[in-house]
C-alpha cells in the first residue's frame, strides 16, 4: 500500500463522517434539533485529525513531488490554499456551535448554512485531491519515491477508524454508531 493509498483510506473514513453530517442537515431542514455536542465532537475530530495528521502527511509528500510536473505543481498550490480555507471553515463552524451551546440565539438557517459550507468544502477538497493530485503523483512517482514518501510521512493510527481506538475517541465512536442506528 502506498502513502497515496493510505491518504485515500483517510478520505473514505472522513467521507463517512461527512455523510453523517449530511444526514443531520436533512434532519435540521425538516425541523429536528441535533445533538450539538455530538456534532461539535464530529467536526472537531474532522478538523483536528486533518490538521494534526492528514494534512501534515500530505504536505510532506507534496513537497517531495513539487517541481516534477507543472500541472501537479498547480494542483498542489491549490491544495495548500484549500487546507488553510478548510481550517478556517472548521474554526468558524465550531465557534457557531460553541455559541449555540452557550445559549446564544443563532438562526437555524444560519447554522445550517455554516454546516453545509463546511461539509461541501471538505468533500470538494477530497474530490480535488482524488482527481487532480493523487493521479498526477502516481504518474511521476518511482519505486524509490514511494519508499522515500513512506519514510518521510509514516502512517499514523487513526484514533477513530484505526485498529487502535484512542480512549478520547472511544465514546465518540460509540455515539456515532448509536446515531447511525437511530437515523436508519
Amino acid at each position: 500500500m502506498t502513502v497515496i493509498d493510505e491518504l485515500q483510506r483517510d478520505h473514505v473514513n472522513l467521507g463517512r463522517l461527512l455523510e453523517i453530517l449530511d444526514r443531520k442537515i436533512i434532519k435540521l431542514k425538516s425541523g429536528h434539533h441535533p445533538n450539538f455536542n455530538l456534532m461539535a465532537d464530529v467536526i472537531d475530530y474532522i478538523a483536528n485529525y486533518a490538521e494534526e495528521h492528514h494534512h501534515p502527511r500530505e504536505d510532506k509528500i507534496y513537497a517531495h513531488f513539487k517541481g516534477r510536473d507543472e500541472q501537479l505543481d498547480q494542483a498542489l498550490l491549490e491544495c495548500e490554499a484549500q487546507h488553510v480555507e478548510l481550517r478556517g471553515n472548521a474554526e468558524k463552524l465550531l465557534s457557531v456551535i460553541d455559541d449555540i451551546l452557550n445559549d446564544a440565539v443563532i438562526p437555524m438557517d444560519e447554522f445550517i448554512a455554516h454546516l453545509e459550507l463546511f461539509v461541501e468544502n471538505e468533500k470538494s477538497h477530497m474530490r480535488m485531491e482524488e482527481i487532480a493530485v493523487f493521479p498526477l503523483i502516481r504518474d511521476v512517482a518511482t519505486d524509490p519515491d514511494w519508499e522515500h514518501a513512506s519514510a518521510l510521512a509514516p502512517a499514523v493510527n487513526d484514533p477513530l477508524f484505526g485498529a487502535r481506538l484512542a480512549d478520547e475517541y472511544r465514546d465518540l465512536y460509540q455515539q456515532l454508531l448509536d446515531d447511525i442506528e437511530q437515523s436508519a
